[in-house]
Order: structure tokens, then sequence, then C-alpha cells
């Protein structure tokens, strides 16, 4: 890390810091689960500034981007974008209560269709 003054003696000095120094940091950042935070105080950086470098990274990554590059989709290319696939009908479960009070234990098995119904005869039941 290049830490060469800008300023005059007696005053705030500004630090460099060279490109490579700034990959690296910023390369530490993008890894899944890595805190901008954790990874400047670990290195003595200002994380507002750290993510700044950041974005710029992100920001250069995606100008350089050009669709016009990619190749275009041929006619013969069987590979649709969007393929529909037919599931299975699904069969409601049923709703299956157990409920205990003073010693006793009430199951019940009520049709999954009558959800509203189970609902409030469980609710006039906890009254």
């Amino acid at each position: 890390m290049d830490t060469s003054p800008i300023a005059a003696p007696g005053r705030r000095r500004r630090r460099r810091h060279s490109a490579e120094f700034k990959a690296s940091v910023v390369r530490a950042c993008l890894q899944p689960g890595v805190s901008i935070a954790a990874v400047a105080l670990a290195n003595g950086l200002n994380a507002n500034m750290l993510r700044k470098w950041v974005i710029d990274t992100e920001r250069a990554a995606s100008a350089s981007f050009e669709p016009a590059l990619l190749p275009a989709p041929s006619a013969a290319d069987p590979s649709p974008g969007f393929i529909a696939l037919s599931l299975p009908a699904a069969t409601p479960a049923d709703i299956r209560i157990e409920v205990r009070r003073a010693g006793t234990t009430i199951s019940v098995t009520w049709p999954s269709s009558a959800a509203s119904e189970c609902a409030t005869w469980l609710r006039e039941l906890l009254r």
C-alpha cells in the first residue's frame, strides 16, 4: 500500500492506494457472506470509501459488458426461452389438530377444503 502524503506537514495526510491493493480488497468484498465493513476494518480503510470502490468496480464491469458481442440465437437453436411443464394435480392434505386440555387429548382430522370452518371451530373451542 502506497501512503504517500498529499497535504502539508502537520495536517491530515491523504493516503494513496495502489490499483492492486484496491482490486484485492474489492475482490474480498465480493465474496459471498463477507461484510464490506469487516473488510474495511481489517484493512484500515473507511467503509464508505471501500463501498465506493466496489460500486465503481461493478459499474466498470457492467459498462465493459456489451450484449452485441454475444452470439445471436440461430433459428436452428432448439432450446426455447420458456418451457411449460405440466404438474400433477396436488391433492390437499387433511388438517390435523391435537388439543390437550386438563389431562384430556382431542385429535381432529378436518378436510382442508373446509379450512375456514375448521378455524371457526378451533376459535370457539379455545375460548
